[in-house]
Formats: C-alpha cells, structure tokens, sequence
C-alpha cells in the first residue's frame, strides 16, 4: 500500500510539473511555439514519460483549464462558508475570486489564451469531461447561495430567471474587468483609478437591482469587506497589501 501510495503521489507531482512548464511556456511563446518537445525539454523528462501523461499538448492545456478552476474554487468555497447572511456570503465568493486572480496572475492569462473550441476539441473526452466538472462545481457554488438568499426570503427571482443565470450575469461582469485589467488598456486613462473598488460597487449594484436583501442602503459593505478579508482571507490579504 505505501510503494502504490508513493508512486501516485510521484505520478501526481510529475504532472502538476508538467502542468505548470507549459503554462510558463505558453506565456512566454504562445500557443502556436508550444510543443510536447520544449515541455519534455524545460520539465526534463523524456517525451515517452509525457505521453504517460497527455497525449497531446491540447490535453496539457485543458488539464492546465481544470486545475485552475479548482484553485478558484477552493477561494469560492472558503467565501461561501462565511458565516453571515447569503449575500454577505457571496460577497466573500466575490472577493474570493479577486483574491485568486490576484495571487494568481498567470493562471488567469493563460486561462485567456487558450480557452476556445478549437483547442477543446482536441483533448480526450475524459479531460474535457473534467474541466467541466471543475466549471460546473464552481457554478453550483455561487447559484448555491442564491438559492439560500431565495429559501430565506432575502431576494425574490422574477420567473424565469434561474440562480445560474445570476450567477452568469456576476461572472461575465467580473470576467470582463478582470481581462481589462490585465490588458494594455489605460484604465487610468479611462476615468478608472480603481478598478476592483468598481468590480466590487458594481456587483453591489446589480444585486440591489435584484432586490436582494440586505440591500447596500441596509448594509454598509464596506465594514463587510474589511470582515472578510479579516475572518476568511487574512494570508491572501495580506500577501496583497490588504491587510
């Protein structure tokens, strides 16, 4: 049981190894420049050993997809576990996420350049069938709570509107600002000197529009922000300058 124990733990290390070459090589040389060769190169491993692993660079890139929705999910979970009402607790997902792309900047770029059909298409459906698993367990999160928010009488959905498509509406918002954010774009320039503090107003905003209680006339968020950075995400608060 502990030579079988240790030779998974090996088998896992090596491709979390492999995993994290080829986003660093991704980065570096794009898409097209990346190949099985410079991976099993950079990683010192032989190509046969790769192949072990992914039998392409397609399904590298895909892992690569799942392992950070996981690493997003876990700052999601912790959020969803604040102890507070339901819309406090998605703000601490919310926050969560912020605190993820913040710690995790490479994750998210990569996560930008690669995630298209095409490059799905060629994974094997195993790797696709978990990257989906990895989405859909996030989803379930954060339309999790809203379900919470709706059986405690905190917020009334109109019919036809589904927990999930809220949960769409907060996640494009917050997807749209988080890829400006790290493109070329001159957001100073723009008129915006903080654009988390408006990711943050603006997620506040849509909810009050969902007439979801406490609403921010009935709740200063703000002290909420300062509570979760202080009972949830203390480290990660700190390693960013929140503290």
């Amino acid at each position: 049981m502990a030579v079988s124990e240790r030779k998974k733990r090996e088998y896992d290390q090596r491709e979390g190894l492999i995993i994290d070459t080829a986003r660093k090589l991704l980065l570096d040389r794009g898409y097209l420049d990346l190949n099985m060769d410079q991976i099993a190169e950079v990683t010192e491993y032989s190509k046969g050993t790769i192949y072990q692993h992914f039998s392409c660079k397609e399904e590298i890139l895909v892992a690569m997809l799942s392992e950070s929705a996981d690493k997003a999910g876990q700052f999601l979970l912790r959020g969803s576990n604040l102890k507070g009402k339901p819309r406090e607790r998605m703000a601490a997902m919310a926050l969560g996420y912020d605190l993820f792309v913040c710690l995790n900047p490479d994750h998210f770029k990569a996560k930008l350049l690669v995630q298209n059909e095409s490059i799905m298409r060629k994974a094997s459906p195993t790797f696709q069938k978990k990257m989906d698993a990895s989405n859909q367990q996030n989803m379930h999160l954060v339309a999790g709570v809203l379900r919470d928010a709706v059986a405690e009488g905190h917020v009334e959905l109109k019919k036809g509107i589904t927990p999930e498509e809220v949960a769409f509406g907060l996640w494009t918002g917050a997807l749209g600002a988080y890829v400006l954010m790290s493109s070329e774009v001159n957001l100073h320039a723009l008129g915006i000197t903080d654009p988390r503090k408006a990711v943050w107003e603006n997620m506040h905003a849509l909810l009050d529009g969902f007439g979801w209680r406490p609403l921010s006339s009935e709740l200063d968020y703000e002290q909420t922000r300062i509570r979760i950075l202080k009972e949830v995400f203390p480290q990660e608060a700190a390693q960013v300058g929140r503290a």
